[in-house]
């Protein structure tokens, strides 16, 4: 099967999967949920690791720790967010669910947008697209980089009958989400260069998407900025 369109279509099932976890799950659940898929990164995190630095010494010990709470650490923002807005509900829906929803869409739509608009920009445009840091993640291009905030933003305000926020919070969240999703993506992208892997796969798990690594890393800061940001008012 051609490569992209192998990982368009484990991306759409993934991407359904996502949707209906995010919205129909017990609030009980959600917790548990994020904990298997952090404990599943960092598990793959340090298999990494172990390829780069067979012996563990103490600095080493140190940055898996360091790595393990930064993965965990941005993965449970996740909880934190269905949690602050509780009981309530959106037509029919939990709105925490919703919400945990809306966190994830924003930020993952980010990582279409830049995809797509990397991609198309790179066949139209005369002599290739610009590149945002070649040496570190050389698919990265200030065009795909555009495409982030347009999918991101279009994504926040699409949501704004559910988040209730206005036109420039909306805004706001979206190139939060794109922002600092990218910053996520190329910090797990310096690592795989390090490490010397493409992807971060180890368990097999994803099918034509990379490892877990891959799918989370846009999300290793962004939950935490769109959570402080949400609780703002203006």
């Amino acid at each position: 099967m051609n490569p992209v369109l192998k990982r368009t279509l484990t991306g759409i099932s993934i991407g359904l999967g996502v949707i209906a976890a995010a919205l129909l799950a017990p609030p009980a659940a959600i917790v548990p949920v994020i904990a298997l898929l952090a404990f599943l990164a960092v598990v793959e995190f340090g298999v990494l690791l172990r390829r780069k630095r067979p012996r563990w010494t103490v600095g080493t010990a140190l940055g898996f720790l360091l790595g393990a709470a930064l993965i965990a650490g941005g993965l449970g923002m996740l909880a934190l967010v269905s949690t602050r807005y509780g009981e309530a509900t959106c037509g029919g829906l939990r709105l925490g669910n919703v919400m945990l929803l809306y966190v994830i869409a924003v930020v993952k739509f980010s990582d279409v947008g830049g995809f797509a608009f990397g991609l198309t920009s790179a066949k139209l445009m005369k002599g290739g697209n610009h590149k945002m840091c070649p040496t570190i993640s050389p698919g990265k291009s200030w065009e795909g980089m555009c495409g982030s905030i347009f999918a991101s933003c279009l994504v926040s305000c699409c949501f704004r009958g559910v988040t209730g926020f206005g036109v420039v919070k909306s805004l706001a969240c979206g190139v939060t989400a794109a922002l600092v999703g990218t910053a996520g993506d190329l910090v797990e992208s310096k690592f795989k260069r390090w490490v010397g892997v493409k992807d971060s796969s180890t368990m097999k798990i994803t099918n034509g998407m990379g490892g877990i690594l891959d799918m989370v890393d846009s999300l290793l800061f962004a939950p935490a900025a769109l959570y402080v940001l949400m609780g703002l008012s203006f």
